[in-house]
């Protein structure tokens, strides 16, 4: 077989769509072009130190008809994001698009301009207002919007205001209730691991090319550059609640726990405009990213749709989120909000009918069609999230990973599961045949699993290795998921190339400076190794004057804390400004490193390096597709 060679089954699927779809339906190319004012050229972004961050000229091959490589749908969604620029909304509102993966607006006011979703990266939130007042002119920043708690729509904040703008009261920043907590948790706990998914999840050691990454679905990938935060002045706690910035009038609508845990729709009154923050896209949404997070909650997501319309339907012009393009007029925004709302019902109520008909996750994916309605509207396919993963996650909000099959209750994990289907198939050789068999026949999906258990069981097997790259590629060509597509060509880059670890810092100095002493806690005890820490015994003292005093305590190969008094010395004591907290994460060499902090150390010193031995660092390399 040869790398990067289409195969006949995925061009008589690719034929299929073409045939299926309504590929005349050129509305979307006019919507997403409507407005159009003007571009950065080229929309090249750079930090401080010259390395580009964000490169949408490296997508300029996406012209024309789709290759045989790429997937038709997916091809005409990248198609779409590629359109860049500053564009009208409406008089007073704009966005810039195509510099991030979320997409900016900036709303006029009377003295200056509110700007809602910052990007992730300074850098590229700093071009984006550049390029805006290149055409509007020097309009200051007179207030800040955060939809949601997702990186994506606070990251690049300090592109377009300052800290010490914010504290003087000069800029606002709203944004949904508990906001805070989970922008900070969502990227510390798991923050490596996800970081390490999201390199597959969007491509990142990809080409951009017909065989390589032309997009995410959503948009066509994650900005690198600095991530920045700064924390809200004014919480939005209730649906009716109404708000004034800069003489703009906005009346909002808590969205919690639905595509965020902290999300929020705003509606202005004055512009008969509606900010849907990332609840309604032109894409099927993810219930659970494939980098992973919480599993979010499709009914609510569903409800809080039919509460949006119950609200604002009938008074909205314009209805915009915080990615994509908008969509103009009041029958039209009801009539996308209304096929959004039941994308989500229906996928959460036909899950649970078929689970409670003893249905499990793999079995309801496969089972699942969606209505003639939902399966033909552009905006409800699977670009970002998917049928089939989405229906996964359903399941597992309700059931977990267990099927109720005692079978699948304590499998083998999988380098122990591969060895014994290698052996029960007649070993390397006859299970290679297999693979190869299934490969040659277009069952892509049986000969990846073949091919994995080769390649976990015998990780140097060169033909194994390439045989699961070459099928990982046949799936990817074919995915109309630009994530999926993003998965299968990084699992095939890896086993060639071998792992590009995880391309973005996994945390950031501002999250860093931002955590809470219970969060930072919280933070240093999943780090901790279990057993080497069975037979240790430290208490520590965390003295941060006017934010309060923490024991510490490490036993049993479990760290916990508390501010209740306590009735004997701990074994350290360590007085430090709250800023200084982040050491003891990041951990320190010395004393004099400590001191350098303004940490000042009571009592046996040891204890703290006792404590700081058993941290294990996350690994940002782990194997995906290989043990």
């Amino acid at each position: 077989m040869t790398a990067k060679a289409f195969s006949a089954p995925i061009v008589e699927r690719h034929s299929e769509l073409s045939r299926s779809l309504p590929f005349t339906d050129t509305a979307d190319f006019e919507a997403a072009s409507r407005g159009f004012i003007g571009a950065l050229e080229p929309v090249v972004v750079r930090d401080a130190e010259g390395k580009v961050v964000w490169d949408m000229g490296s997508y300029a091959f996406l012209e024309g008809e789709a290759p045989q490589t790429v997937n038709p749908s997916l091809w005409r969604q990248s198609l779409l994001l590629t359109k860049h620029g500053l564009f009208e909304v409406v008089p007073g509102i704009y966005q810039v698009r195509g510099f991030d993966l979320s997409v900016m607006t900036l709303v006029e006011g009377e003295q200056g301009v509110i700007v809602i979703d910052p990007l992730i990266s300074v850098e590229t939130a700093a071009a984006a207002l550049a390029l805006y007042r290149e055409h509007r002119g020097q309009r200051v920043v007179s207030g800040v919007i955060y939809t949601h708690s997702h990186v994506d729509h606070y990251g690049g904040v300090k592109g377009v205001t300052t800290q010490e703008d914010v504290d003087s009261g000069r800029v606002p920043v709203l944004a949904p209730e508990h906001f805070a907590e989970h922008a900070i948790s969502e990227n510390v706990y798991a923050a490596t691991a996800m970081a390490r998914r999201a390199g597959y999840m969007y491509g990142a050691a990809l080409d951009r090319s017909p065989t390589g990454q032309v997009g995410a679905g959503l948009a066509q990938t994650t900005s690198t550059g600095t991530i920045s935060l700064i924390h809200p002045t004014l919480e939005v706690r209730s649906t009716g609640q109404e708000e004034v910035i800069d003489g703009v009038r906005m009346v909002f609508q808590m969205t919690p726990n639905s595509e965020a845990p902290a999300e929020m729709h705003f509606y202005f009154p004055d512009f008969r405009a509606l900010c849907l923050a990332e609840n309604a896209t032109h894409t099927m949404h993810n219930i659970l990213t494939i980098r992973d997070a919480m599993v979010r909650d499709a009914q609510a997501w569903s409800d809080y749709l039919t509460e949006t319309i119950d609200m604002f339907a009938d008074v909205t012009d314009v209805a915009f989120a915080s990615h994509h393009w908008p969509t103009w007029g009041c029958d039209e925004v009801r009539a996308y909000l209304s096929l959004q709302r039941d994308l989500y019902g229906y996928l959460h109520d036909q899950t649970l009918r078929m689970m409670n008909a003893g249905m499990v996750g793999s079995e309801i994916a496969e089972a699942m069609v969606l209505p003639p309605a939902l399966e033909a509207a552009w905006h409800t396919r699977g670009y970002y999230g998917s049928v089939s993963h989405n229906v996964k996650a359903i399941y597992q909000r309700y059931m977990g990973w267990y099927d109720a099959n005692p079978a699948n209750l304590w499998q083998h994990p999988p380098v122990q599961r591969a060895v014994r289907y290698v052996a029960a198939m007649g070993g390397v050789d006859a299970l290679l045949t297999a693979a190869r068999g299934a490969f040659e026949a277009g069952d892509y999906r049986w000969a990846a699993e073949l091919a994995s258990h080769l390649v976990f069981a015998e990780p140097d097997h060169a033909p194994g290795k390439e045989l699961l790259a070459a099928t990982f590629e046949q799936l990817g060509f074919g995915a109309e998921n630009g994530t999926w597509r993003c998965a299968y060509l990084s699992g095939a880059h890896e086993l060639r190339h071998g792992s590009f670890g995880s391309p973005t810092a996994a945390l950031s100095a501002d999250l860093l400076a931002s955590l809470s002493p219970t969060q930072l806690f919280g933070a240093i005890a999943v780090r901790v190794n279990g057993p080497r820490a069975w037979n240790e015994h430290i208490e520590i003292d965390i003295d941060l004057a006017e934010d309060g005093r923490y024991r510490l305590r490490l036993v049993n190969g479990v760290l916990t804390y508390t501010t209740a008094k306590q009735a004997h010395a701990a074994d350290v004591s360590l007085r430090m400004p709250r800023l200084a907290l982040p050491a003891l994460l990041v951990g320190a060499g010395s004393m004099s490193e400590l001191a350098d902090l303004g940490i000042r150390v009571d009592g046996d010193a040891d204890a703290l390096w006792r404590l700081m031995s058993v941290l294990d660092a996350p690994d940002p390399d782990f194997a995906i597709v290989t043990p």
